[in-house]
């Protein structure tokens, strides 16, 4: 649905029950992304053809479908989980993915394992395909670490908080991979991949990044994911063209994918991570999609947007055109459903188990795993605080005499 340019904050949050004509809309509705949307995957489920890009997923078959609905599915499923707990107290925050699956699990699954990702904070799907263990994501929203796994040997480096600070990094890090001469037609070429939002287009690092890696034909694939709201403001309050075609500003490609059909993201991803191995970066891939949930646990979407928008695109689930293929194309029966639902409730699990076992980081945690070296004014806070810290008993009152008694 699009918001007009007048759009002001809806006064009631209440559902209205969809009219046929908005159920149709929202089934045929992907034509909001415009004509030049590229979808391999209709949100009924049928099998489209696109000339341009039927090539990078000609290898996708029956079994290979199964698999990306899989990844979709336990993605979905510990996101839920991982909301939950925020809800229960168990993580300061929580950064959902709803909706996102297909945006991310395509682009995820086009990278070779030599390429490198930088994600903002919501990429817990592409984290997934990178071999990271969910588990491994949860001591970020807990506040016990910064991340846990190794960015070199899994090609996908910590999360990024502040908006649009990791394009300058994937930026810097592809004009490495050029002048390091990581870049050609061998099997070994290397190229970068950016995650970021919308919003974060309005943010300077983003430019400069866009131009930097142009000036320097860099190697990096920027993929934004379009999910129509940056927090509380929509598109029509950030840009007046389709942020695809800013692209054409900074001198590179830049095009719209169905950012809820997996197949076409990977099929698109693909097309662009070549172009870049191979010297004809940067690109910009737009990946049209929608934002299920919150921005985050600390914020209420019905505060901005109407129910009815949401009730629309959900109609486009990236999940269900996948079912729906599976079983109408290719007859795929219900067993293996119900099995990967099993496997995403086990995951679910530990995912919580995990999460709450978390041992309690020591005092001094927050100094010893920020430099890689210490320093004189590290090393003067860290005692300042640590005196201060033992000046609290272990039901967090000050130690020492009471006022009665002082």
């Amino acid at each position: 649905m699009s918001v007009p340019h007048a759009w002001t904050p809806p006064t009631s949050v209440d559902a209205p029950t969809p009219t046929p004509e908005q159920v149709v809309a929202g089934l045929k509705g992907t034509d909001e992304g415009g004509p030049d949307l590229v979808q391999l995957l209709t949100p009924e489920g049928e099998r489209v053809s696109d000339p341009r890009f039927d090539g990078y997923a000609a290898d996708v078959d029956v079994e290979s479908l199964k698999a990306l609905y899989r990844d979709m599915v336990l993605v979905r499923r510990f996101d839920r989980e991982g909301n939950a707990l925020q809800r229960q107290g168990q993580v300061g925050i929580w950064v959902p993915l709803l909706g996102q699956e297909a945006a991310q699990i395509g682009a995820g699954r086009a990278m070779q394992p030599q390429d490198m990702a930088f994600p903002s904070y919501r990429e817990h799907g592409v984290a997934w395909t990178r071999d990271i263990d969910p588990v491994d994501l949860i001591g970020i929203f807990r506040g016990t670490d910064h991340g846990s796994w190794d960015p070199k040997e899994k090609r996908f480096h910590y999360y990024t908080i502040v908006i649009g600070n990791q394009c300058l990094n994937a930026t810097g890090y592809a004009m490495g991979q050029k002048f390091e001469s990581k870049v050609g037609e061998g099997a070994d070429a290397e190229a970068t991949i950016c995650f970021f939002g919308d919003g974060a287009t309005s943010q300077g690092d983003v430019h400069e990044g866009f131009v930097w890696s142009s000036v320097y034909d860099a190697p990096v694939v920027f993929y934004c994911q379009n999910n129509q709201w940056a927090i509380s403001e929509p598109n029509e309050r950030q840009t007046r063209v389709p942020l695809y075609k800013r692209a054409q500003g900074y001198g590179f490609p830049g095009i719209r994918v169905d950012g809820n059909d997996v197949l076409a993201c990977l099929a698109v991803t693909r097309w662009a991570l070549e172009e870049c191995r191979t010297g004809n970066g940067p690109v910009l891939i737009e990946a049209f999609t929608y934002r299920m949930d919150a921005h985050t646990t600390s914020d209420d979407p019905s505060r901005y947007r109407l129910a009815d928008e949401l009730e629309l695109w959900k109609l486009k689930d990236p999940i269900e055109r996948v079912r729906v293929n599976l079983v109408r194309q290719h007859g795929v029966e219900q067993e293996f459903f119900d099995s990967v639902q099993a496997e995403s409730d086990e995951l679910a699990v530990r995912f919580r188990d995990h999460c709450v076992n978390l041992p309690q980081p020591a005092p001094d945690r927050m100094f010893s795993q920020v430099y890689a070296e210490g320093s004189p004014n590290i090393d003067a806070q860290r005692e300042a605080y640590l005196a201060y810290h033992s000046s609290f008993d272990t039901e967090g009152s000050l130690a020492g005499p009471s006022i009665e008694g002082a």
